[in-house]
């Protein structure tokens, strides 16, 4: 027997808060790639977890941010801050895992950089929690 809907979205907040203390070590051992692309994971894995409550149905197999916030109908209830911070996260996935874009990723990410991204993250993934995931 399968997992019912709401062990599902258990699944998808635990692992998003798994990778959000992945990202919190990566950024005090300064992985800048690294943190980066676990705070990209964070929001990915809670945006999965929203679509599960609100779509009663597994998440599309894509890593695109604004794709996942657009399918789960969320993307509309952002501020600005919020969009243009998903147009920075987005990138880091993908492009985090070949050479030449990672190179050119780490000379953009420093440590200030990289601690506004995590703060940023957290902040985030907590919204998404609060408006969508606790609501009943």
């Amino acid at each position: 027997m399968g997992l019912t809907n709401k062990e599902k979205i258990e699944y998808w907040v635990k692992i998003s808060d798994g990778d959000l203390e992945i990202a919190k070590t990566m950024l005090e051992n300064r992985y800048r790639v690294y943190t980066g692309f676990m705070c990209h994971q964070v929001i990915e894995k809670i945006f999965k977890a929203s679509y599960e409550k609100l779509k009663n149905e597994t998440p599309p197999y894509t890593h695109s941010l604004p794709r996942l916030a657009e399918l789960t109908g969320i993307y509309g209830l952002f501020s600005d801050e919020q969009k243009t911070f998903l147009s920075i996260l987005n990138p880091l996935n993908i492009e985090a895992r070949y050479p030449d874009y990672k190179e050119q990723i780490a000379k953009t990410l420093t440590d200030e950089r990289c601690e506004q991204i995590y703060e940023q993250t957290e902040l985030l993934q907590q919204w998404i929690k609060e408006k969508i995931l606790l609501r009943k």
